[in-house]
């Protein structure tokens, strides 16, 4: 079952009595591999010892291929073990933290321990009421017809949606010395929006970590923490097929209903920075690979193209921001305390009210845009300074 997934995998990993080997398979989208590895050996770092001997196959790309009807009937084959970022509710791909939480040096994100602090900082140079009163999103439109469309939502002479859409040209940015791409200053909108791009996205973190009531354009895929995001609670949910006048919308019960507004931000935030603290991120893999380890019906041992990796080794080789970004998120010692227990899982009881509970959130948000939807003057209010249209995209 585990070789299996080798079609799709960019690398192998076998972890015997501590010790770590990677098997290159096939090359990763920039440095995903690398830091994705990186992290696997910070936590053998934290919990030496504790980590079981396993086998695993992961894929470093961003959609998930485990299809679960493509593994049915007489001559189906068994279903392949593969981790990866993302899944969806039409696949089984198991869900790991994404390489980002050690620093994405290619676009200059800094590792998450270093980056929550930055952000949690940046929080508080602008209070909630004194932000923009409109919805912001700035990153790169051209990877999905999603994204493409949520830019005919900008501000224009025509329509007023509520929504600062500005394009980041990475590119152009890299050149600058990655000047006008800092996140922690951009906590300066009272709603920042989220949207996927080819697939999920790791933007979600950042954006939900600013104070801003986030507006999540409906989602299709999730990572590892996202599902237990709960609308109106930590967010507030926008359709994906009529993004425009759902962002206008929130935007205007947001104004009209500040202190609420500012509490699913805040939130949001506090979300962010208490249970995705880089100790829980690391339990989280911990139980992960200890309960996947559970399920091997046979004994890891060493492929024969894999070579031994670790800490040391990684680091010494890398240069510039991998090293720096290495450096910074280095485990220094060992956790004394262990990692924490494992919950037990929800009951059918319990899981048919969560999925109530966000239906009729959903729901209710639904309701209360079709009583508005009305026709209204569509012509922009007064900008109240703001920029120019012509500097947004």
């Amino acid at each position: 079952m585990v070789d299996q997934a080798r079609t799709t995998a960019n690398f192998r990993l076998v972890v015997i009595r501590g010790r770590a080997y990677i098997e290159r398979i096939a090359p990763a989208f920039q440095t995903r591999d690398l830091f994705t590895i990186w992290g696997i050996l910070q936590l053998l770092r934290l919990y030496p010892g504790r980590v079981p001997d396993l086998d695993l196959m992961f894929d470093c790309v961003d959609w998930p291929v485990v299809h679960p009807e493509q593994y049915e009937g007489e001559n189906a084959t068994v279903l392949p073990p593969l981790f990866r970022y993302c899944a969806d509710n039409e696949t089984l791909d198991i869900v790991f933290p994404d390489w980002s939480f050690w620093g994405w040096p290619e676009i200059n994100i800094k590792p998450w321990d270093a980056l929550q602090k930055e952000l949690n900082s940046g929080n508080k140079r602008v209070k909630w009421m004194n932000r923009e009163p409109y919805a912001y999103w700035k990153g790169n439109p051209d990877v999905a017809a999603t994204r493409q469309e949520l830019v005919k939502c900008n501000v224009s002479s025509e329509h007023e949606w509520n929504a600062r859409i500005y394009k980041q040209d990475w590119l152009k940015e890299i050149k600058a010395g990655y000047k006008q791409s800092d996140l922690a200053s951009q906590c300066t909108h009272r709603y920042k929006i989220y949207i996927e791009g080819s697939a999920w996205s790791v933007s979600e973190k950042y954006i939900l970590a600013c104070d801003s009531m986030t507006l999540v354009v409906t989602p299709k895929y999730y990572d590892f923490y996202s599902r237990v995001l709960m609308p109106m609670q930590h967010y507030w949910p926008v359709q994906d097929d009529s993004k425009c006048s759902s962002i206008k919308y929130a935007v205007d019960w947001g104004n009209s209903h500040k202190q609420k507004a500012e509490l699913i931000g805040k939130q949001a935030s506090n979300f962010i920075q208490k249970e995705l603290s880089m100790d829980y991120v690391y339990d989280y893999m911990f139980h992960l690979l200890n309960e996947y380890a559970k399920l091997l019906r046979f004994k890891p041992t060493k492929p024969p193209e894999a070579v031994e990796v670790c800490s040391e080794s990684l680091a010494c080789q890398a240069i510039g921001n991998e090293k720096k970004f290495m450096k910074n998120s280095m485990v220094r010692s060992a956790s004394d305390a262990g990692p924490c227990d494992l919950p037990p899982p929800f009951s059918p009881e319990e899981f048919k009210a969560l999925q109530h509970r966000r239906k009729k959130s959903m729901k209710q948000i639904e309701t209360w845009e079709q009583k508005a939807s009305k026709p209204v003057d569509s012509k922009p209010r007064e900008l109240h300074a703001f920029p120019s249209p012509k500097r947004f995209i």
